[in-house]
């Protein structure tokens, strides 16, 4: 066998991920908070870049939520914002594209004039604030009173107390005895439960105030409490030799007690509101679709560098500088208002898709998938996934994540889909009808479904019931 060595040249395709295409993908899966951070670093890495002052964006648009939906998408910039540094460039030309160039959708936002009438509000009283209060009225020896505050300071949010009884008793220098004295004391402040160190004891405090000493509650919350849980009534009943009805009227009252005392003191400045990064409303009997400015400040090249590039002596390393910066910054403006275009084309396509939804409500969800948007808008299927991740709409029905909109479903009798969603609001609205002594179980709602024309199994449907947070019919029956 003869080996010998030989020259070929053979052409060949491939797909090649350029720095302009991995950062679009980037860009794309970003929400509203990531891509204002990712924006916040670029203006300070990237001295060429800065946002669009808002006496531009109010000249540019009036009416802020109104997108002509026969506007067509920007065509693709004609550069290649990849090629070596050394190549010659029109920077003017590079520029004035850009600067005439005009997003769709485009919203008029002033930042400035934004506020929330939440952040005027007057400082809260915590929960620590409202026991320390109650502690400087009551009776105690001077010395406890630190002993005290140590205790209040060790309540976390939830209103439970987290410490060691041993370190503590021996760090103040108490008894247990006294140490328990001073814990019953603050346990027995404002809000009821208030100090308590599990479950149990806060549920107790609750029932002791108001008066259910020696009492069945009392021997299920101290002895049964994982059995009340899991609503064994029968199986309570027999051991505590009781009737079944009254284990259920017990458990109907330790229910409304506060497992929680403390959130009664949640702070509104925990609160995170949803920015959605789409609005849609109906004008004249047709959607709107506005992609969210605020949730994302558009970009321009700062006008000092502007000036310098149309004035700029092309000497090697300011040229270098210049060309670094200013492709960087084009690709990110690039970026950008693509991923404000494939969100636009990606939400229209929904809400055609999903007409019926907006018009009648969530019966009429339909079941969808990312390749049907996908093939509608002629683009790959990671590319909806990207689009739709972690994003919200804002619709006449309410507000959704986009991904809501993609739903498995069933058949119907049509032929047709039937969302998963819709399926559920209908099981939900026959267990909430129900009579309570006699709940409808898993067989009787899938058979009750067929005949409506849904066509579901058994273990769909308990599947369904599972996911709506509902129990068994076992656990439903009331005695």
């Amino acid at each position: 066998m003869k080996m010998n060595f030989n020259l070929n040249l053979v052409q060949t395709q491939k797909l090649i991920m350029t720095p302009e295409l991995k950062q679009a993908i980037e860009i794309l899966q970003y929400n509203a908070q990531e891509l204002n951070e990712f924006i916040e670093e670029e203006l300070l890495n990237n001295p060429i870049l800065e946002k669009l002052s808002n006496a531009a964006t109010d000249q540019e648009e009036t009416q802020p939520l109104k997108v002509d939906n026969d506007v067509e998408a920007e065509p693709d910039y004609e550069y290649d914002l990849d090629k070596g540094i050394k190549k010659e460039i029109d920077w003017e030309e590079m520029i004035n594209y850009f600067e005439d160039a005009r997003p769709m959708g485009n919203v008029s936002y002033d930042f400035d004039q934004e506020f929330s009438y939440d952040n005027f509000v007057a400082a809260e009283e915590t929960l620590k604030d409202y026991l320390l209060m109650q502690l400087k009225f009551a009776k105690l020896e001077k010395r406890f009173y630190n002993i005290g505050e140590f205790i209040i300071e060790s309540i976390n949010d939830n209103g439970y107390l987290e410490i060691n009884m041993e370190e503590t008793a021996e760090f103040f220098k108490l008894s247990l005895d006294e140490l328990e004295t001073l814990i019953r004391l603050i346990q027995s402040f404002d809000p009821p439960g208030v100090g308590a160190r599990d479950l149990k004891e806060c549920l107790l405090i609750q029932m002791y105030q108001q008066g259910f000493e020696d009492s069945i509650e009392e021997i299920l919350v101290k002895d049964y409490i994982e059995d009340l849980g899991q609503k064994r009534f029968a199986q309570i009943a027999k051991k505590i030799n009781e009737t079944v009805e009254r284990v259920q009227l017990a458990y109907d009252y330790i229910k409304t007690l506060e497992p929680k005392p403390g959130r009664l003191f949640a702070s509104m400045r925990d609160v995170r509101y949803i920015v959605p990064d789409v609005y849609v409303e109906k004008v004249k009997g047709e959607y709107v679709i506005a992609v969210n400015e605020a949730a994302n400040p558009r970009l321009q090249i700062n006008g000092f560098y502007k000036a310098m590039l149309k004035n700029v002596n092309r000497d090697e390393l300011t040229s270098d500088y210049l060309n670094k910066n200013l492709q960087a910054a084009l690709r990110i403006i690039k970026s950008i208002e693509q991923r404000r275009n494939t969100i636009y084309k990606v939400c229209k396509a929904i809400i055609e898709y999903q007409y019926e939804f907006f018009e009648k409500g969530l019966l009429y969800l339909k079941p969808l998938n990312l390749k049907d948007i996908a093939d509608e808008v002629e683009v790959h299927e990671s590319t909806v996934s990207r689009a739709v991740n972690g994003k919200y709409i804002q619709c006449p029905n309410g507000l959704f994540e986009i991904k809501y909109f993609f739903q498995s479903g069933v058949k119907g009798a049509s032929g047709e889909g039937v969302s998963s969603e819709s399926v559920k609001i209908v099981i939900k609205e026959m267990i909430d009808g129900e009579n309570s002594k006699k709940p409808l179980s898993d067989q009787y709602l899938t058979d009750e479904l067929n005949r409506k024309g849904i066509n579901i199994s058994r273990r769909t449907v308990a599947k369904y019931r599972d996911e709506l947070n509902i129990p068994p019919s076992s656990k439903r029956k009331r005695f």
